[in-house]
Order: structure tokens, then C-alpha cells, then sequence
């Protein structure tokens, strides 16, 4: 698989894997599959493996160690603090070095701004981890462009990892510009939507009772109606390049800007082969312009996430 270059100059596949449905988000999570499908991926050429210590509460990093043993050099391993206070860092840190069985992280994110702490204590905090050789580079998930400002000014941010698709174009607004800017390497999460892009969710009844799609807005009564109604266009061209939606949606996205790494949701092997055929597949001008045009900002109807997670987007 053709590369792609983090903000500390770390190179990686250009697509990276999920890990969040090794928790059972999505419902009907299979501990081994997700082992199965990493080491599927590493096998393509995916290396950057995305994971958090909210992820079932180090389980998913336990399952992430449990797959690279043997193949550490071959993976680019990314987790996540779910605090910003410089105390809780320190100890999270070592929590998430012991669930995933190695003795540093390649990129270590906060998960979400914590509205308690200033970001430069945060990062400053983070960057001690790079000094004592716990960490080699740092990211944001979710911050809006001013807190990424003062938080690059402290010490450099490798990644910013903000949901990015067809259906979520707003972060071409500011992120993307700012990130190209500051030489910051933008990974776009649910690349598909949550599923919304691959066409096989069509009513509510597609989703598993516990699935956690169910306390989305967007996955929710009319709003879901809207958002299905929306595929055909992508369905169509799909259909006349005999591929699926789910990888045109990819190859749109890996073809757009060469700043954008898609992050994407890889729980079972053959979901490794779907995302590395978007490679394979080009698109021309007129194809990402119908894509566009089809798609447009904001054209999603229902929030992203539950009314209680909203607050913590985008600060």
C-alpha cells in the first residue's frame, strides 16, 4: 500500500484501522475476528492501528497488543487518554503501555479536550511523555482550530482525528486548511459514517439492540430516512464501476487531499480487503465533482452523536 506521513514524518499505510468495534459499540463484537483482522491488515500494508483506553476499558488495547505480538516493528500503534489533567495522563500512560504489551506509543491522542484543564497543560504533559520515551508523537481528537493553535505552539501535533466523510464535510471548512497549514496530518474517522455509507443500513431494524448507533440522531426515525435517501447518486456510480459504495466513499476521500488518512473500522478480515481495494480504484475529476456536488456540507440530517456527547465536540 502506497504511504502516507504523520506530522512527526512517521510513515504509514494510507489507510489505518479502527479498533473501536473490538469493543462492542456496534454490537456483536468477536474478541478474535478483531485479532484476526489486524494481522490481516498489517498484512496489507495498513500499520497505523488506532485504539483507546475507553475502548472497553483497555480491552480493545489488550486485543490490539494481543495482535502485533511478534510484529511490533511492522505496526504504528495509536491510543488514547481519555482525561487532559497532567496527573491523570501520567498514570493512563502506564496503563495503556501495560494493556498493549509494549514499551512505548507511536502516537498518543487526547481523546476528547478537557473542558477542566488548559490545553497547554495537557500537552505539556504529553510532551513529558515524549522525554521519558513513553511516547514518540502526540495528537488532538475533536478539538476546533484555536485549541489546536495553542496547543501546537506548545510542542508540535503529529495528527488530528476529527470524524470526516461524505456525509461529515464540515471539517473542510477550517480543519482541513489549518492542518495543512501547521503540517499536521488530519486522520478521518468513520469514513463511511458509521456504516450510513456502505448502503446496508436502510431502517433502524438493521442495527443490533445493542448497537450504539441507536442513540445517534442520525440513525434515528425520519432522519435516517433522510440520510438513506441520499445514496443513490453514490449507489449509482458504485454500481457503474462495479464496486461497492463502501469503497467508493474510501477511494473519494483517499483521492480528495493527500493530507487525509481514513480511519476505518476494521473488526473483521475481509472489512481489511474492502478498504484496501479503495486504493485500486481511481477516480477522475468528474467523478469526485459528482461526489461534491451530491454531497454537499451539512446535507446529513440528525446530529453525529447523542445530545449529552455534543458539548465535547469540536472545542
Amino acid at each position: 500500500m502506497p504511504t502516507r506521513t504523520l506530522g512527526d514524518g512517521t510513515k504509514v499505510g494510507s489507510i489505518a484501522l479502527g479498533a473501536m468495534a473490538f469493543a462492542g459499540f456496534y454490537g456483536g463484537g468477536d474478541d478474535m475476528l478483531g485479532v484476526d483482522a489486524i494481522r490481516r491488515a498489517l498484512d496489507r500494508g495498513v500499520t497505523l492501528i488506532d485504539t483507546a483506553e475507553a475502548y472497553g476499558q483497555g480491552h480493545g488495547e489488550e486485543l490490539v497488543g494481543q495482535a502485533i505480538r511478534g510484529r511490533r516493528d511492522e505496526a504504528v500503534i495509536a491510543t488514547k487518554t481519555s482525561g487532559g489533567h497532567p496527573d491523570y495522563i501520567t498514570e493512563a500512560v502506564d496503563r495503556s503501555l501495560r494493556h498493549l504489551g509494549v514499551d512505548h506509543i507511536d502516537l498518543y491522542y487526547l481523546h476528547r479536550v478537557d473542558l477542566e484543564v488548559p490545553i497547554e497543560e495537557t500537552v505539556g504533559a504529553m510532551a513529558d511523555l515524549i522525554a521519558q520515551g513513553k511516547v514518540r508523537s502526540i495528537g488532538l481528537s475533536e478539538a476546533g482550530t484555536e485549541t489546536i493553535k495553542r496547543a501546537h505552539a506548545v510542542h508540535p501535533i503529529s495528527a488530528l482525528q476529527t470524524e470526516y466523510s461524505l456525509m461529515q464535510r464540515e471539517p473542510e471548512v477550517d480543519l482541513l486548511p489549518l492542518t495543512r497549514e501547521l503540517g499536521i496530518t488530519f486522520v478521518g474517522y468513520s469514513p463511511l459514517s458509521r456504516g450510513l455509507l456502505t448502503g446496508q443500513i436502510r431502517s433502524e431494524a438493521d442495527l443490533a439492540r445493542d448497537d450504539w448507533r441507536r442513540r445517534v440522531p442520525r440513525f434515528q426515525g425520519k432522519n435516517l430516512s433522510h440520510n438513506v435517501g441520499l445514496l443513490a447518486p453514490l449507489e449509482q456510480l458504485a454500481a457503474e464501476k462495479g464496486v461497492t459504495p463502501a469503497t467508493l466513499a474510501l477511494a473519494w476521500m483517499l483521492q480528495r487531499t493527500s493530507n487525509v488518512i481514513p480511519l476505518v473500522g476494521m473488526g473483521r478480515p475481509h472489512s481489511v480487503d474492502r478498504a484496501v481495494e479503495a486504493w485500486e480504484l481511481k477516480l477522475d475529476d468528474d467523478d469526485i465533482a459528482e461526489l461534491d456536488a451530491s454531497f454537499p456540507i451539512g446535507v446529513a440530517a440528525g446530529e453525529r452523536y447523542p445530545e449529552g456527547m455534543m458539548d465535547a465536540l469540536g472545542t
